[in-house]
């Protein structure tokens, strides 16, 4: 949902379906398939038919409008069948995306070091949060309105317009005469201020300024006097209590610092012609910027070519991206990458962590050291439910107690909730604890017990997979579920729904192994078995992050410093006791672990 929820966003705001989905896949999603992919394609199409169909809606399906959500205008080529740029200018392209990347490492380092303020001295409190809101909104509104008073200088309109096109006249309209006189004078910093960021960054993408003449529509200082304080307030904003985007500031503040470098290269040129338009320059910038804050590359590169409808830009901007990502990645790294951290979201990167490829790290060192809360085959419902007041994990092992705590599968905490609040209850007399305890084995080995002699028994009602999935989302919690004194003993049969095939990996395999079984196959856990099919742990997604193997290393090492100290061995670890007793498996009902091999790696 949140691909596909990304990809529908980026196709709203920038009619830019293609590069809504490779967003996803860049930037939102850590396991991608081909049903994603299709998923997240048809999300982009049906949210861009929709605006399509509002759109057009008042003009009876006729001719079909196709204004975006927001435009970065018309480009075409001003000299006919050449490029709007010099070949040679590809290296001023990648300087600008090197310098691009520089502003954006330093809008990451900073918007990290203020999130952290934000996190111990604001977020944590409401009311603290409403007034960070109400100050930061003052504030970016008095610096918005006391910029122009700085510049205070009026510009005459231009004059000569026989060659502009249609936008171009348009844009010279919503030119501000701020503190001027109208329509004859303009305010160059309230220009790109007081109007909307749409239109701003189309003022600086097509006001045409090519070098073959002095005429110039926004002058380096005035671009200077907006893009700093512009990039500041966008440091400061971004990560309030209010939904401000990263995008548009970022492209605007990028647009106006790339028009600046286009500007000066033409005084630098002395208006000879030499360089591309500055409109090409804000492009270049904007990427650039843009780029250095994200990270991104190919549904960057896509976005912008399906906002600008102009093939010609795809080499610059590959290469103005590449060499923002490059120089950004020297500092920092980006900003969505540097907010899921400081949030402990686990995030799993595609490449294994550079410490589990440095060390050889097995499972059984990173699974959880905690209880592992183990349910049987059937179990009493009593037991169920206070499990699951007691703790809020995801997935629970399902232990066979009578073969020594074997693996018969898993259970989803949906799907117990769902037994639970429809009272999936068998008789409580149907089956005795004893059934639990193996017996002595007969001539064939096998037990004697009676849980090995139900079979295909049902002990309790039997509710289909469409009843349980037809709540999809919105499963029932435990707080929906009743259990009455009389159903607690009650027995709930489990083998109907269990996942009898759940993915395992040996506590002796490689975390490369686990790390990738998590990435390719999208899971959320994993259990973690030894080499007689003994749940001994279970990874979840927050043991692979980078911090967490360190943490495990650490743990290893110091505890093989303490056999070696203790004990006089090398090479081996032995836990004690009681650490070892915390880290197997444990079944509520008959307060049994299972036995486990002892863990003798480091």
């Amino acid at each position: 949902f949140v691909a596909c929820g990304a990809a529908a966003g980026v196709a709203s705001a920038f009619n830019a379906p293609i590069g809504g989905v490779l967003f996803s896949l860049e930037e939102g999603a850590s396991y991608w398939s081909t049903r994603l992919t299709w998923r997240a394609f048809f999300c982009a199409m049906i949210t861009l038919g929709t605006m399509f169909t509002i759109r057009n809606f008042d003009t009876a399906f006729g001719y079909a409008e196709i204004d975006k959500l927001f435009s970065f205008g018309e480009f075409n080529s001003l000299t006919g069948e050449h490029s709007n740029f010099s070949i040679w200018e590809l290296l001023l392209f990648g300087v600008i995306g090197c310098l691009g990347g520089l502003i954006g490492a330093c809008f990451n380092a900073a918007n990290e070091a203020l999130t952290l303020w934000r996190m111990a001295k604001v977020n944590h409190s409401k009311k603290r949060r409403f007034y960070e809101v109400l100050v930061v909104s003052l504030g970016v509104s008095i610096l918005s309105y006391a910029m122009p008073y700085v510049w205070g200088r009026c510009t005459e309109l231009p004059s000569d317009m026989q060659d502009w096109n249609n936008q171009e006249k348009n844009l010279v309209e919503a030119l501000v005469p701020f503190q001027c006189i109208p329509k004859k004078e303009y305010n160059e910093v309230a220009s790109l201020i007081f109007t909307d960021a749409d239109t701003a960054i189309k003022q600086l993408f097509h006001f045409r300024e090519s070098g073959e003449d002095d005429s110039s529509t926004f002058s380096s200082a005035a671009l200077f006097l907006f893009f700093f304080p512009y990039i500041l307030m966008a440091t400061v904003v971004y990560g309030i209590a209010v939904p401000s985007g990263l995008f548009v500031p970022s492209l605007l503040s990028g647009a106006a610092f790339g028009r600046l470098c286009g500007h000066l290269l033409h005084k630098l040129d002395h208006t000879s012609g030499t360089f591309a338009d500055s409109g090409t320059y804000a492009l270049m910038g904007a990427a650039a910027v843009l780029g250095g804050m994200a990270r991104m590359t190919i549904s960057l590169t896509v976005i912008l070519l399906e906002a600008t409808g102009d093939m010609q830009y795809v080499l610059p901007l590959m290469l103005t991206l590449m060499a923002a990502r490059f120089t950004g990645n020297v500092f920092n790294e980006g900003l969505y990458d540097i907010h899921i951290k400081l949030r402990s979201i686990p995030f799993l990167e595609e490449e294994v962590p550079a410490i589990a490829e440095r060390y050889e790290i097995v499972a059984g060192q990173v699974m959880s050291k905690t209880d592992v809360k183990c349910l049987r085959p059937v179990e009493r419902a009593g037991v169920v439910y206070d499990l699951l007041r007691s703790c809020r994990h995801g997935t629970f092992p399902i232990v066979d107690t009578a073969s020594g705590g074997t693996l018969y599968g898993t259970a989803s905490r949906s799907m117990l909730c769902t037994l639970l609040q429809r009272r999936a209850f068998g008789d409580p007399g149907v089956l005795s604890e004893s059934a639990y305890t193996p017996n002595s084995p007969d001539g064939n080995g096998n037990t004697n017990s009676d849980i090995s002699r139900l079979g295909p028994k049902r002990l309790s009602p039997l509710v289909q997979w469409d009843t349980i999935e037809r709540v999809f989302p919105r499963y029932p919690t435990i707080e929906d579920a009743e259990m009455r004194p009389n159903d607690r003993n009650c027995w709930l049969d489990l083998r109907p729904y269990a996942n009898t095939a759940p993915f395992t990996v040996n506590e002796t395999a490689s975390i490369q192994r686990s790390y990738r079984l998590f990435r390719t196959l999208g899971l959320r856990q994993l259990c973690v078995v030894n080499h007689n099919n003994q749940v001994v742990g279970i990874i979840t997604r927050k043991d692979l992050l980078p911090e967490a193997l360190a943490d495990s290393l650490i743990r290893g090492r110091n505890a093989q410093n303490r056999g070696e100290h203790g004990n006089g061995e090398q090479g081996h670890v032995h836990e004690p006791d009681e650490t070892r007793r915390n880290a197997t498996p444990f079944c509520p009902e008959s307060n049994e672990r299972f036995p486990t091999t002892p863990k003798t790696y480091v």
